[in-house]
């Protein structure tokens, strides 16, 4: 495929392959035009074959893994494979991410009037029209029902757009990571070393199975190890910002416990164990920030 776009979207997926179609096709309708590349966890469920047409009209290009390396691995596959090609910006999204045909124009303006920022990220709204609960951004300053770009300290990866310099810069996500903390941890690395802008002119809709966000203390059983890795990683971000980062993990724990313990239906020993373990090993996990070539 030969390009003139300066944007790749870069979506990462695994086993949503009818949401995905529909983040495609989305995409397709972007004013601003860009290169639309799919990095596929390895999925199960048929994906590869539904994104065949796709891929035989040349609308995307379609890389997969070989393995599930979680959305972590996932977005630092993207970054790493995007980077040998001469795009400018990355447009990076999950798989239920269903951009507006001007969610990239509106951020490409904020990319041309602030040049040397690190990030800029959308208002994410959930299905209802409410703001998505699980993406709202961390704020150095404004407030996020705002009409204007404000600054940013926290983003997700849920339409975020990124400079290739920047990612040079900073390097790449941490693959270790897995699943969660991934974008915290990485959109904060980039926000100490350069501007970054909270655009909410640029929305789009994340169509997550509610809007109530991540908790172990109601969440269903059958998904209750993947939190190991949020408390780990939150435990290592915490060890390396220091300070108030500190006391504010260690109060999130005591609230998380209490939570369980108050509110859980059922494996509540279960559900201690994975907060207390899963936050005892982040004092230990010592993955490297990758350099981006």
């Amino acid at each position: 495929m030969i390009s003139t776009a300066e944007t790749a979207a870069l979506i990462v997926t695994y086993n949503r392959k009818d949401l995905l179609k529909e983040c495609i096709k989305a995409l397709i309708c972007s004013q601003t035009p860009c290169d639309i590349i799919v990095i596929d966890n390895a999925s199960t469920d048929g994906t590869q074959d539904t994104l065949q047409d796709f891929v035989d009209q040349k609308v995307i290009i379609y890389h997969n893994t070989g393995a599930n390396l979680g959305g972590a691995g996932g977005f630092n596959f993207a970054l790493k494979t995007a980077l040998k090609q001469k795009y400018e910006y990355f447009w990076i999204m999950d798989d239920d991410c269903i951009v507006q045909p001007d969610s990239l124009t509106q951020l490409m303006r904020v990319a041309k009037a602030h040049p040397d920022f690190g990030f800029l990220s959308s208002r994410v709204l959930w299905t209802d029209g409410t703001r998505c609960r699980m993406n709202e951004q961390k704020l150095l300053e404004g407030a996020l029902d705002a009409d204007k770009p404000q600054r940013c300290r926290q983003a997700t990866f849920v339409s975020l757009l990124l400079r290739a310099a920047a990612v040079r810069k900073a390097g790449l996500p941490i693959s270790e990571f897995f699943i969660w903390g991934d974008d915290v941890e990485y959109t904060r690395r980039l926000s100490k070393m350069l501007p970054c802008w909270y655009v909410p002119a640029s929305t789009v809709i994340h169509k997550t199975a509610n809007n109530e966000g991540s908790n172990i203390a109601t969440d269903a059983a059958a998904r209750l190890p993947r939190y190991r890795f949020a408390y780990r990683n939150e435990v290592y971000i915490a060890k390396k910002e220091k300070g108030s980062r500190i006391l504010y993990q260690g109060a999130k724990i005591l609230y998380h416990s209490a939570r369980v313990l108050i509110k859980a239906p059922d494996h509540k020993l279960e559900r201690l164990g994975i907060i207390w373990s899963g936050s005892r090993e982040g004092l230990t996990f010592d993955p490297r920030v990758e350099k981006a070539q």
